[in-house]
C-alpha cells in the first residue's frame, strides 16, 4: 500500500481520545505484513514487533507516534433536537463553526456545526468569535429520533478526507499525528531492506492529545533502551513567526533540548548527514507536547529522541503537509535503527 493510500484510510477512520478502537483496528491490519507479531491492549495501543535474527545483546528499540484526533463530545440534546457539545483535545473554537461532522451514537448521523447568523444578531454581538455554547449541532431531526440514537458522551468527528494539493502536498483532519503513524508504517517496509539487529516495537499510541496516556502505558510495557517518538510541528504559515515553524520542503525535524537524549539525537544527525538527507532542528527547552514527554520517564528513564513532520494548521480541518517529508523521516529511522552495532549501548550515556 502507498503511503497516500494508507494516510487517506487513517485519515478516514474515527479515533477521537478515548474512542480509538476503530482505528487501532486499522493499524493493526496494516501492521500485519511487516511485523513478526502485532497486538492491541486494552487501551487500544497497537504494537507491531519486528526483529532480525535474534543475535547477542541487541537493543529494544520504541518507535511511537499517536492515532487519536481531537475531536467533540455530546453534552446535551435540546428539546428541538439540537445537540449540544464540548472539545475532545486542543480545539479552538473559531474553527467550528460551519463545520461538517459526524456523530457516533447508536447510529452514526451526519451533522453541520451551525449558530445564529450575523443578520439577527445584536450588532456588538457579530463582532465577536461565537463561543461554544452558542452553537449547535444540527442532523436534520427531531427531538425524539435524536434521543433514540444519541446518548450523551457519544463521540462527534469531524468530517475532512485527506485532500490532494499540488505537487507531494495533502490536506486534512487528523494528521496530528495520522502522519507519525504513516512515518512508522513507512519504516517497517524500509527496515525490509536492510540488515539491522535490534528488536523493534512500532506502537500506535492513544490519548496523547489529552495527556500523553498511551505512551505511559507503552512505554512502560516494552521498556525500550531506546524510545522514539514521532510527531508534527508547525510548517511554515502566513503571518507565522519564521524562528517557530520550519519549511515544507526541507525534511524532518529533529528535536534538541531537555527532554531528548543528546548523544542519541546526535547520531540520528549523524546517520541524515551519512545519507545525504535534509533535516532541520528545533530547540524544544521545555518538555514536549508529543510522546517522547513520557518515554523518556518511564520505569527508570528511556533515552529517547523526537522527530517531527512539518504540519501547518494545526488542529484544524486542514491541516496539510508534504509526503516527501514522511517517506524522509521513514528513511531516516530505518537507517538509523540499522545503525546501532555492538557498541549501541555507549550510546545511552550522558
Amino acid at each position: 500500500m502507498e503511503i497516500k493510500d494508507f494516510l487517506a484510510k487513517l485519515v478516514a477512520v474515527p479515533g477521537i481520545s478515548g474512542n480509538e478502537e476503530a482505528v487501532a483496528q486499522l493499524i493493526s491490519q496494516a501492521f500485519e505484513p511487516y511485523c513478526q507479531e502485532v497486538r492491541i491492549d486494552r487501551f487500544y495501543n497497537v504494537y507491531g514487533r519486528k526483529t532480525d535474527v535474534i543475535k547477542g545483546d541487541m537493543p529494544k528499540v520504541m518507535i511511537a507516534a499517536h492515532m487519536d484526533e481531537i475531536g467533540l463530545m455530546v453534552t446535551d440534546i435540546d428539546k428541538r433536537g439540537f445537540i449540544k457539545f464540548t472539545t475532545v483535545g486542543g480545539v479552538d473554537p473559531r474553527i467550528l463553526l460551519a463545520q461538517e461532522v459526524e456523530v457516533h451514537g447508536r447510529q452514526k448521523l451526519f451533522g453541520v456545526i451551525g449558530a445564529k447568523p450575523p443578520h439577527i444578531q445584536q450588532r456588538e454581538d457579530a463582532k465577536k468569535a461565537i463561543k461554544i455554547k452558542d452553537m449547535a449541532i444540527d442532523v436534520g431531526l427531531p427531538y425524539e429520533k435524536v434521543k433514540e440514537l444519541i446518548n450523551i458522551g457519544d463521540a462527534i468527528t469531524f468530517v475532512s478526507p485527506l485532500t490532494d494539493l499540488r505537487g507531494q502536498m495533502v490536506s486534512g483532519k487528523s494528521l496530528d499525528d495520522r502522519a507519525g503513524v504513516a512515518v512508522l508504517f513507512q519504516t517497517m517496509k524500509e527496515l525490509d531492506a536492510l540488515r539491522f539487529a535490534a528488536d523493534v516495537f512500532f506502537v500506535a499510541t492513544v490519548q496523547e492529545e489529552v495527556g500523553v496516556r498511551g505512551a505511559t502505558i507503552s512505554a512502560y510495557k516494552v521498556e525500550p533502551d531506546i524510545g522514539i517518538a514521532v510527531d508534527v510541528t508547525h510548517g511554515d504559515m502566513p503571518d507565522a513567526p519564521r524562528d517557530e515553524t520550519f519549511s515544507m520542503n526541507k525534511g524532518p525535524v529533529i528535536a534538541v533540548g531537555p527532554n531528548m537524549h543528546p548523544k542519541l539525537t546526535q547520531k540520528l544527525m549523524d546517520v541524515a548527514k551519512e545519507y545525504g538527507m535534509d533535516y532541520m532542528v528545533e530547540v524544544e527547552p521545555r518538555p514536549t507536547g508529543t510522546d517522547a514527554r513520557a518515554i523518556q520517564i518511564s520505569r527508570r528513564g528511556v533515552p529517547t529522541v523526537l522527530i517531527e513532520i512539518p504540519l501547518r494548521y494545526m488542529h484544524t480541518t486542514v491541516e496539510t503537509l508534504n509526503l516527501n517529508n514522511i517517506k524522509q523521516a521513514a528513511r531516516l529511522l530505518a537507517r538509523f535503527i540499522a545503525s546501532l552495532k555492538e557498541d549501541w549501548k555507549e550510546w545511552l550515556s550522558y
